[in-house]
C-alpha cells in the first residue's frame, strides 16, 4: 500500500468543500447588497432630478411673472407710492393715503388706486400662463409697533393685529365688488386671502431700528404651488419637514428643498422697482 495514501484525511476534503460553499454564499450576498445599493442610488438620483426640474420650472415661472408685472405696472408704481419686489410682492407704502387714521376704512385715494391696480393684476396671474400655478394671492396688512395709549407692548400688538385684520378684510371686500372682477369672483374666493400681521414683520432702517412709517403698508403677494409639489416628492423619498410650512417666502422654501438635491441657479437679485 502506498504510504502517502494512508496519510490522507478523508474529512479534509469535505471541510474544504464546506468553506468553498460558505465563500460562494458570502460572495452572492455581497452581490445582492451591491445590487440593492445601486438600485437605491438610481432611485435617489431620479427623485433628485424631479426636484431639480420642479425647481427650474419654479424659477423660470417667477422670473416670467416678475417681468410681466413689471411691464404692466412700471409706469404706475411711482405715482402709487408702491414697489414691485423680486419675491413677487407688490408693496403699497402708507404715506397717509391708505386708510383713515386708526380705522379700517379705505381712503378714496387708495380705493381709486386699487380699482386701477387689482383688475390688471388679476388679469395677469389668471392668464393661461400662470393660472394653474397659483396657490394663493395674499393681501397682507402690516402696522408699526406703535399704538397710542397702549399700556403694554402686548396691548399694542393685539390692537394692531385687530386693526390690520380689519383693514385687509375691508380691502378684500372692496375688491370683490369691483365690476371688472365679477367674471373671476369664484376664482378670487378660492385663492385670495386677507391676512393681518400686526407689527410682526416690521421694516427696518439702515441702523437696524424699526422704520414706523414704512412698516405701515399693504402688500399683495403671490404664492405658487411649487413648494407643495417638491414636498410631495421629498415625502416619497422619506424626507420629512424639509420645506418649512407657514408664511415663509418662497425663495426660502425652494432653497430648503433643493439643498437635498441639485441647487438651481439663483434668480438675478435686482433692487425693487419703485
Amino acid at each position: 500500500m502506498n504510504p502517502n495514501l494512508q496519510d490522507e484525511d478523508p474529512l479534509a476534503g469535505e471541510e474544504g468543500a464546506h468553506w468553498i460553499s460558505v465563500s460562494d454564499l458570502m460572495a452572492g450576498l455581497m452581490m445582492v447588497f451591491l445590487l440593492l445599493a445601486v438600485v437605491f442610488m438610481v432611485i435617489v438620483q431620479h427623485q433628485n432630478e424631479r426636484v431639480r426640474q420642479v425647481a427650474e420650472v419654479y424659477v423660470d415661472l417667477r422670473e416670467a411673472l416678475y417681468q410681466d408685472l413689471l411691464q404692466e405696472f412700471k409706469d404706475d408704481l411711482p405715482r402709487w407710492g408702491a414697489e414691485l419686489r423680486r419675491d413677487l410682492s407688490i408693496r403699497f407704502n402708507d404715506s397717509g393715503g391708505l386708510f383713515e387714521l386708526g380705522s379700517a376704512e379705505l381712503r378714496p385715494e387708495f380705493a381709486e388706486i386699487l380699482a386701477d391696480f387689482f383688475p390688471r393684476y388679476i388679469r395677469i396671474i389668471t392668464s393661461p400662463k400662470y393660472r394653474d400655478e397659483i396657490a394663493e394671492v395674499r393681501i397682507e396688512g402690516h402696522t408699526s409697533s406703535d399704538w397710542t395709549n397702549a399700556k403694554t407692548q402686548d396691548d399694542a400688538y393685539i390692537n394692531n393685529m385687530q386693526l390690520s385684520q380689519h383693514r385687509t378684510r375691508s380691502t378684500l371686500a372692496y375688491l370683490l365688488q369691483l365690476q371688472d372682477l365679477q367674471i373671476e369672483k369664484s376664482w378670487l374666493k378660492h385663492n385670495v386671502t386677507a391676512n393681518g400681521l400686526s407689527s410682526s414683520k416690521p421694516l427696518l432702517t439702515a441702523a437696524g431700528t424699526e422704520d414706523e412709517a414704512r412698516s405701515r403698508r399693504v402688500e399683495f403677494r403671490v404664492r405658487t404651488d411649487a413648494d407643495a409639489r417638491i414636498r410631495e416628492i421629498l415625502q416619497e423619498m422619506g424626507v420629512k419637514s424639509v420645506i418649512p410650512h407657514g408664511d415663509l417666502n418662497e425663495s426660502s422654501k425652494i432653497k430648503a428643498a433643493t439643498s437635498t438635491a441639485v441647487t438651481p441657479s439663483q434668480t438675478d437679485q435686482k433692487a425693487p422697482i419703485q
